[in-house]
């Protein structure tokens, strides 16, 4: 049993929970509280209704998600908004998000565990926004087949791809939905880019920007981050930890 408070001064200090910019919508750190204790954690991409019942279904006291409630702003507490709020409360389960500062984390983050899984070794950061470095890059020496069945072994099937010359090249890395952001990866530098999803008009952009692009799915490429912190409540507060698998398929 540990304090929920420790657990969230834990994260949010680890995480920079207070200090890395985000969209409005993000609301990071804990979105709601229990009764102060928890026994088991859950981690999962999103907190949807069917993640918050799953979390529920296995015991958890703590739910940990890289996509939080609010994404949409102030919304009514009816339908599934007004369920999912009840379960929790009425379970007693603490909700904790953290988006881009579990994104960016040297260590935890979904790009650098990514980076890891597939054996990128990583020299530069890339891409400013708000005063930090969204992505993370650095030389692929192999060749593109290998690239892509590594990918798909480590991360999952390819989405889509565009493949632009015969080398990979400096090879970035964004999880999640950063495939609108094709023209200025390009000028960052980097010669392939690998992402979750990116909106239709990036597929040709890309070619004509001459970049190689590898989406890979946001969820699936967003899975690493909660593990990771899973993983390491595990170990600093002896919890137990399940990581709910609820794919998007996106």
């Amino acid at each position: 049993m540990a304090k929920l408070a420790e657990i969230v001064e834990f994260l949010d200090q680890e995480l920079r929970t207070n200090e890395v910019p985000d969209y409005p919508g993000a609301h990071n750190g804990l979105q709601l509280e229990n009764g102060g204790e928890v026994d088991k954690v859950a981690v999962a991409v999103d907190a949807s209704l069917t993640v918050i019942e799953d979390a529920i279904s296995v015991g958890a006291d703590l739910l940990v998600v890289h996509h939080g409630m609010f994404w949409r702003g102030v919304r009514m507490m009816t339908g599934g908004n007004y369920r999912r709020l009840k379960a929790a409360f009425d379970s007693g389960l603490a909700i904790y998000s953290s988006h881009i500062p579990l994104d960016v984390h040297p260590q935890w983050g979904n790009n650098a565990v990514v980076a890891k899984e597939i054996g990128l070794e990583v020299d530069t950061k890339f891409l400013p926004w708000k005063g930090i470095e969204l992505g993370i890059s650095g030389q692929w020496t192999k060749t593109w087949e290998e690239l892509i069945a590594t990918v798909e072994a480590k991360v999952g099937p390819i989405i889509s791809s565009v493949r632009c010359g015969e080398q990979v090249g400096r090879l970035g890395v964004i999880t999640g939905g950063a495939g609108s952001e094709v023209e200025a990866v390009k000028a960052s530098g980097i010669d392939t880019f690998l992402t979750g999803e990116g909106p239709h008009w990036s597929f040709p952009l890309a070619e004509e920007l001459g970049l190689s692009v590898i989406h890979a799915g946001h969820y699936a490429t967003e899975t690493f981050g909660v593990r990771e912190i899973g993983q390491k409540l595990a170990e600093k507060f002896g919890l137990k930890y399940d990581f709910l698998d609820h794919p998007t398929g996106l």
